[in-house]
């Protein structure tokens, strides 16, 4: 049964870390000046409740993974440090001069790239520079991506003595071939190594991401990789479905043929038998990917109905503006999207002529918003209604072409909510796709997503 559904709803869609999607943003009907506003807008309405969060993003890497989708310099340069960080600083500088008053922050996440490529001095340094701005909200979290690879105990060390509380290493798989398909080599030792490191520190919260559909993987794969995980006992995981998107320009996704990627049924397979494995061994599903132990804050936040999600992926917390420092990144007011120049050439130019660095935007509409909450509403806790003021004039039409799910049992529909079955959490992409106006009105004529399943 589950092969047959899969075979029906297996498209391709969007992740949902934002709606309207990057690709549906109407950037003729965007300005910088508008940014500016919705961000003071969503500043004054939540700073002194809520605080800000930060995203930063370090894009350098010394050597290409196979298997990423993100922007980044490979490089192994390390002298680009000093100016890059520079760089960030007179950003954030850009974004303090519109503050209204003292930013307080409740969050800062440095993801990559390799963070860790960075040295524990630089690091340092860009912390303290943030800081030196802003207050921290009583209950700050601090979040690095770090590369088992090369990231030491110092830096371990001098980010916990800076605040920051949760890491998340990427293993992405043990197999030896996976491994050198992705251009990814890295030892168990290196990854427990790292992650004794980080629970002697003091850490407490270590997380581990593990993808599944990579080229040459198969089940035996998946359950070694999961079984030398829970060896480790990581407080969470991110379990994800390879995104093969080799039309992205400047991708590396070119170190195998699409024939050795697991696709359809073999692909969910890898999936189910590995979700299986975690539940056994303790871990709590959360979301769509996503898994943690019952003392982690993401299952409480779960739990609690407290789950947030946006361009960083789950969140045990919201705020309701995020700012994205750095080359590539988005910011998001609630009321916009503004994403940087994508180039480091363009980025610095930018800041060179004391300009905030934004090359393309979206500004929400009245319809956006209330699709924003519905699809958030189903990503974070597989569930929407529509009685409180999220009612919309397509609703009817929505409900309509979700029929053929309803018929499969994969939602279950009352007069005023929706939810996802246990049955149905495989497909909560699709379900999210039906609400996606943006994308119903206007269907790419190239493939722009990743497959749902």
């Amino acid at each position: 049964m589950l092969n047959s559904l899969i075979q029906k709803y297996n498209v391709p869609g969007p992740r949902y870390t934002s709606y309207p999607t990057v690709p549906y943003w109407n950037e003729k009907h965007f300005s910088l000046e508008q940014w500016k506003n919705t961000f003071v807008k969503s500043f004054e309405e939540s700073n002194t409740s809520e605080g800000i969060s930060l995203y930063i993003h370090l894009p350098f890497c010394e050597s290409l993974c196979t298997f990423c989708g993100c922007h980044k310099r490979i490089t192994k340069r390390h002298e680009v440090e000093h100016p890059y960080i520079e760089a960030v600083l007179k950003e954030w500088q850009l974004y303090c001069d519109l503050f209204p008053n003292k930013p307080k922050i409740k969050e800062i996440h440095l993801g990559g790239g390799t963070p860790t490529f960075f040295s524990p001095e630089n690091l340092e340094r860009l912390i303290h520079g943030i800081l030196s701005k802003a207050d921290l909200a009583d209950e700050y979290e601090f979040s690095f991506e770090g590369h088992p690879n090369n990231t030491t105990r110092e830096h371990l060390q001098k980010l916990f003595d800076l605040g920051f509380r949760r890491v998340s290493f990427g293993v992405q798989d043990y197999s030896p071939k996976v491994q050198e398909a992705i251009h990814r080599v890295q030892s168990f030792h290196n990854v427990a190594k790292v992650t004794f490191w980080a629970r002697e520190i003091g850490y407490t919260s270590i997380s581990h991401d593990l993808i599944y559909g990579l080229p040459f993987q198969t089940l035996e794969d998946v359950v070694d990789t999961i079984e030398k995980t829970k060896s480790l006992s990581p407080d969470r995981l991110a379990f994800y479905s390879y995104a093969h998107v080799p039309w992205i320009k400047g991708n590396g996704q070119r170190g195998f043929k699409d024939e050795d990627v697991p696709k359809d049924e073999e692909k969910r397979k890898l999936y189910e038998v590995g979700k299986q494995l975690l539940a056994f061994k303790g871990y709590k599903e959360i979301g769509m990917d996503h898994f943690a132990l019952r003392t982690d804050s993401l299952y409480h936040s779960f739990k609690q109905n407290k789950l947030h999600r946006n361009f960083m992926g789950y969140s045990s917390s919201k705020t309701q503006l995020m700012i994205g420092l750095g080359v590539s990144s988005i910011s998001d007011s609630w009321y916009g999207f503004a994403q940087n120049e994508k180039t480091l050439e363009d980025y610095y130019t930018r800041l060179e002529n004391n300009e905030i660095p934004v090359f393309k935007g979206h500004i929400l509409t009245d319809e956006d918003l209330i699709i924003r909450k519905h699809i958030l509403n189903l990503m974070c806790h597989l569930k929407t209604d529509w009685s409180s003021g999220l009612y919309f004039e397509q609703l009817p039409e929505v409900l309509f072409s979700l029929e053929e799910m309803l018929h499969d049992e994969l939602i279950e529909i009352t007069d005023t909510s929706l939810k996802i079955t246990e049955k149905g959490k495989p497909f909560v992409r699709n379900v999210c796709m039906a609400f996606d106006l943006r994308l119903r009105e206007n269907q790419p004529q190239r493939q722009l997503f990743s497959m749902t399943i």
